[in-house]
């Protein structure tokens, strides 16, 4: 497939492409879908990091269109590694409803980077949601005895369930409903985060980029967290 415009910009930013090869398919429920695959040499010429994405390119009714997902176990020795899909409407998730073994998907690494922080942080504060849940899950693991507060955004009851990897003491998990295109959370963070922020905590913010946009503006500029204590990232747009 050729990837139009969008392909010709990342090439000139050196963007790397690749083929990648379904080995797996698993429906979490009936919203959310695990893919496995091979990673036609992708990790061995690009290398891992903790919240590691690839933009995958799907066919949309003739038109290339991509869309950016996080890596989840990542393996370069066997060339391995999943992803995670939330289906909803749109090309994206037609296709990750439909994959079977065998089929092939093409993706670009180019715009990813995330380097865990040194010194450790004392906390983690994240604030994320079903799009960014493998992001997350990648950002536990690499850092898995640092203590850790989530505000993690539920659209559906259901997503309540989802395997957010926080099963051990030093996780503490707030399941925050979606209402008001984002609006409880935003108010529920505004409050609930200044009382466990201190000076060696990081906070992590991935949402529908209106909502990330706010958590954002709040953590700088009323909280004072300077930029190297936060990492923010709109995943998602709300129409």
């Amino acid at each position: 497939m050729k990837h139009g415009w969008e392909g010709v910009v990342l090439k000139l930013m050196r963007g790397k492409n690749f083929t990648l090869t379904v080995q797996a398919a698993e429906d979490l429920d009936d919203r959310y879908r695990r893919l496995s695959f091979n990673d036609g040499g992708m990790l061995g010429a690009t290398g891992t990091h903790p919240t590691m994405w690839v933009r995958l390119w799907f066919d949309n009714a003739g038109t290339p269109h991509q869309r950016a997902y996080t890596l989840l176990d990542p393996n370069p020795s066997t060339g391995t590694f999943g992803m995670e899909f939330a289906l909803h409407d749109g090309c994206a998730s037609r296709w990750a409803r439909a994959a079977r073994p065998g089929d092939t998907i093409e993706a670009t690494v180019q715009g990813t980077g995330f380097t865990v922080p040194d010194p450790l942080p004392s906390r983690l504060l994240v604030i994320g949601d079903p799009a960014s849940l493998p992001a997350i899950n990648s950002l536990l693991d690499s850092m898995p005895l640092t203590p850790a507060t989530i505000w993690f955004e539920t659209p559906h009851p259901s997503d309540e369930q989802l395997p957010l990897r926080s099963g051990t003491a030093r996780h503490e998990v707030h399941h925050v409903p979606r209402r008001d295109n984002g609006a409880l959370l935003i108010e529920t963070v505004r409050s609930a985060l200044p009382a466990h922020l201190d000076d060696g905590s990081y906070v992590w913010i991935a949402c529908d980029t209106s909502t990330t946009r706010a958590l954002t503006s709040f953590v700088r500029r009323q909280l004072g967290v300077p930029k190297e204590r936060l990492h923010s990232m709109g995943y998602w747009r709300a129409t």
